[in-house]
């Protein structure tokens, strides 16, 4: 799973990813425009965002991302603490508000019920596809109590693919979200992983349900 921060001050920022790395992939934002044109991209299960930053402020960054219909649950962190500081965040579309300074522990709890919550999993940390069952605490895939043996990043691309299930996902998408933008290796990198995940799947007869759509990506269908 990935997570977006869009804070201006580079140290939290970095204190913020020490917070949350073992459970996250992270990308940084350092100011409101360039928030929204990652958040945009939709390939994040999170954003933490300040609302005091240069350029356009959190506010103004939720309410384009909402009127955009970008639904990625928003954590508000900020030193903004007044109950209609707190009001106007959640009025903006934000889902969930945690003043500064934060408590660690908090802050990574608060932000795991969000994800849980936009799922619409609210018992286990799981997603399931018929009897596919993705447990996302341990990183294993069972299917008719079966274990489906992942490679690495193979679980990530499932884990997205079923999340994202009917819509087509196109490479880049898929290579922002796994591997980040700031990735060394390039795109290509997916259609070996898509071929390994391939062969796993078939093993369980769910090979038929991961489709290429030549020249622009995946999607995970019946």
């Amino acid at each position: 799973m990935r997570v977006l921060i869009v804070e201006d001050d580079k140290i939290l920022a970095k204190t913020i990813e020490q917070c949350i790395k073992n459970q996250y992939d992270v990308d940084h934002a350092y100011d409101g425009e360039e928030g929204i044109l990652y958040a945009k991209q939709e390939i994040y299960d999170a954003i933490i965002l300040d609302i005091m930053m240069p350029i356009m402020n959190g506010y103004d960054v939720l309410n384009s991302l909402r009127n955009s219909k970008i639904h990625t649950p928003v954590l508000i962190l900020t030193a903004k603490d007044s109950i209609s500081d707190k009001v106007k965040g959640f009025r903006s579309g934000a889902d969930d508000y945690l003043v500064k300074p934060f408590n660690r522990e908090e802050l990574v709890v608060r932000l795991e019920a969000l994800i849980r919550r936009s799922k619409g999993n609210y018992t286990e940390n799981v997603i399931e596809f018929k009897t596919l069952i993705l447990d996302l605490n341990s990183r294993k895939a069972k299917a008719d109590g079966k274990e489906v043996v992942l490679q690495g990043k193979q679980f990530d691309m499932l884990e997205y693919l079923i999340n994202s299930k009917n819509t087509i996902i196109t490479k880049e998408q898929i290579f922002d979200k796994i591997w980040g933008f700031n990735s060394e290796t390039t795109t290509n990198v997916i259609e070996v992983y898509a071929s390994g995940l391939r062969k796993e799947l078939k093993k369980i007869g769910y090979d038929r349900y991961l489709k290429t759509i030549r020249g622009v990506g995946y999607i995970w269908s019946e």
